[in-house]
């Protein structure tokens, strides 16, 4: 079991007893392409799932992450193939939507933050200085 393997199953479990919904062909193409499992290296949302991880590629993913968000996920999300011009718009809505939830926003990396709800506290700090004290 390697590394990537091993934070997934500590990020999302996967139970024997979970059961998968079966959609009518109208909802499934209701449901984002995040829950379908449809995009690469993404795998299906499910309802205990705690944790997304994001990488948009345009504003108009942004208002996905918020319904998840709303939702009492946290979400993890990766800016790094965003056009730089949006970079600072997704930031600014995604703000918007965690005060809205009373939540928190954390920058983790180089174009990476954090958006957690108000029922998931994140404790500790990220050095993003390349320096060491």
């Amino acid at each position: 079991m390697g590394l990537a393997d091993k934070f997934r199953d500590f990020i999302a479990p996967e139970d024997e007893d979970d059961e998968q919904l079966e959609l009518t062909p109208e909802e499934a193409e209701a449901v984002s392409p995040y829950e379908r499992g449809t995009l690469s290296g993404s795998s299906a949302i499910t309802a205990n799932t705690n944790i997304v991880l994001f990488e948009p590629r345009n504003f108009d993913e942004a208002e996905e992450i918020g319904h998840h968000i709303k939702s009492k996920r946290a979400c993890c999300v990766n800016l790094h193939r965003m056009p730089s011009e949006y970079r600072q718009r997704i930031i600014d809505f995604l703000s918007g939507v965690v005060y809205g939830v009373d939540g928190s926003i954390k920058k983790v990396g180089d174009n990476v933050i954090l958006c957690s709800p108000k029922n998931l506290q994140v404790g500790g700090d990220i050095n993003l200085n390349s320096d060491e004290d």
